[in-house]
């Protein structure tokens, strides 16, 4: 959109958009699924990671195989789409892998065990197969880690942090979202935080001791902030049990 309001007018190009089925949890259809794009499209040179869900049930109330769904989904399917994909990116020494993580990959708060875990999982995984790259001097292949704060996607709908910062950390737009990784992709920037206070926790719960990181989640109201959310899931839930007569 132009400054006058008018949506500025783009070139005509003759783009071929294919899009695919394929549950990533589940390495054997990711490979399948990676064979029909390089028969039918070619090699794939930018690979985002992006798939992500999460239980919205407490520990001792979440069903393990939502936990397994957690675990496979957000971290065990980076395994397999890189496994897919890196061959040729090392052949040709050129690409670009993309995992998009969260803020809950560098810390994490209550009730949402699955969750953090998975993504520090993908976090730790970007960070090693980064290393890696780095140390067969595959220059061409970039890599960028992408941790945003909450994105109001409805994901984690309900989730609050203490009423009196809210007007400081509100939720992401998802386009804002989407243009600060672009941005990081495009000049190959190694991580992205939005928004930028993101870094300054990471660093502060990397350097304090964890009671003193307790306290600022108190402040901040960041501890239990994720309990609306798992409430309003936990209603939804018996709501569709009351309905369907469960």
């Amino acid at each position: 959109v132009g400054g006058d309001g008018e949506k500025d007018a783009l070139p005509h190009c003759n783009l071929q958009v294919y899009t695919y089925t394929c549950d990533v949890g589940k390495r054997e259809n990711v490979y399948s699924t990676a064979e029909r794009v390089r028969k039918e499209v070619g090699e794939v040179s930018v690979l985002v990671n992006n798939a992500g869900v999460v239980s919205g049930h407490h520990l001792l109330e979440c069903p393990d195989e939502l936990i397994e769904r957690t675990m496979m989904v957000n971290c065990h399917a980076h395994f397999w789409t890189t496994k897919a994909f890196l061959p040729k990116m090392l052949e040709m020494n050129h690409g670009h892998i993309v995992t998009v993580a969260s803020s809950l990959g560098l810390f994490s708060t209550a009730g949402v065990e699955d969750y953090c875990a998975s993504k520090f999982g993908a976090v730790g995984f970007h960070e090693s197969l980064s290393h890696e790259l780095k140390a067969a001097e595959k220059d061409g292949i970039k890599t960028t880690l992408v941790c945003p704060y909450l994105v109001d996607t409805g994901m984690f709908r309900g989730c609050r942090i203490r009423k009196e910062i809210e007007p400081f950390l509100p939720p992401l737009k998802p386009e804002y979202c989407v243009k600060q990784a672009m941005r990081a992709i495009l000049t190959d920037q190694p991580m992205i935080c939005t928004p930028r206070l993101m870094y300054m926790v990471t660093f502060m719960k990397s350097i304090l001791p964890f009671e003193a990181v307790v306290c600022m989640y108190r402040f901040l109201g960041a501890d239990k902030c994720m309990y609306p959310f798992i409430a309003q899931r936990k209603q939804a839930t018996n709501n569709n049990e009351a309905k369907n007569g469960i």
